[in-house]
């Protein structure tokens, strides 16, 4: 079962914006971060960081669109130094208003929150030895054998599996040392996940967000409460998390590493995380 929370907000920024900047002409610019905007090292080139700052100085709707937690993805907006506007997180279960008035910076306006006990158990029948990770509705992290990642952005607590199924999940990771993500696929496709929303990542990595929450639903509730036309969004990313988003978007690049079937879902291909291929897109934007 799906729940939404929602965060009523002042409705201010975003009407004096409308008023005070030409959305006609504004941009509304979503971007993945890792593979994207930072290498697998999680590093931001000089270039990559000063074309996005520069298309944020335009005055256009610069927005991170990522599976990262909320912890996790506060850096890479500060170093962008995007101060006001959105940010999209836990590929979409959370969203972010940005404001230099609020305590911290920012405020959570969405949350979708799921029962992930279906799914976990399911995916533990066909994957046993692998490793699992849930974010509950506080931004706390559980995890089985000591599981943890820097996309979680907080230290993940240990507990056992019966614990993990009884709590309410922002969202899931699944991750194996043991498993290739065709066999992730076949697990997936076996067990037939219903009610949930999933993508796998580079490795044996699996991202579970409420059912029908993705990226690309986030931006479009972001994009209506703009104001800005469909044609006029762009939005970058590599991953198998980012088909939705660049299916949606008017404008939808894929990096040159990404897999088969995520530039197949773009409109356009630009060079890799390598080869600063997300700066190419932004200075083309100016």
């Amino acid at each position: 079962m799906t729940t939404l929370t929602e965060t009523s907000v002042a409705g201010n920024d975003d009407r004096r914006d409308n008023e005070n900047n030409n959305n006609g002409q504004k941009l509304m610019v979503a971007l993945d971060v890792d593979g994207t905007l930072v290498d697998h090292d999680g590093h931001m080139s000089p270039g990559v960081r000063e074309s996005a700052q520069a298309v944020v100085a335009a005055g256009h709707e610069v927005m991170i669109a990522t599976g990262r937690s909320l912890n996790a993805t506060l850096p890479i907006i500060e170093k962008i130094g995007i101060e006001r506007g959105y940010a999209v997180c836990c590929n979409g279960g959370v969203t972010l208003r940005l404001h230099p008035g609020l305590d911290g910076g920012y405020e959570v306006i969405h949350k979708a929150t799921f029962d992930p006990g279906p799914a976990l158990r399911a995916l533990r029948e066909r994957l046993p030895s692998a490793k699992y990770a849930l974010e509950d509705a506080d931004g706390n992290f559980l995890s089985t054998e000591r599981f943890q990642d820097p996309s979680f952005g907080v230290e993940a607590v240990g507990v056992d599996f019966h614990t993990m199924l009884e709590a309410t999940a922002v969202r899931v990771v699944v991750f194996s040392t043991e498993n290739t993500p065709e066999e992730f696929n076949e697990a997936i496709e076996h067990v037939g996940l219903a009610g949930v929303t999933y993508s796998v990542g580079w490795t044996a990595w699996l991202d579970i967000a409420a059912a029908g929450v993705t990226k690309a639903s986030a931006l479009e509730n972001l994009r209506g409460r703009l104001g800005i036309e469909q044609h006029r969004t762009v939005a970058i990313g590599d991953g198998r998390n980012d088909i939705e988003m660049l299916s949606w978007a008017g404008r939808g690049v894929a990096m040159g590493q990404a897999p088969e079937e995520v530039i197949a879902a773009a409109d356009e291909v630009t060079h890799s995380v390598f080869d600063d291929g997300a700066a190419h897109v932004l200075r083309s934007l100016l």
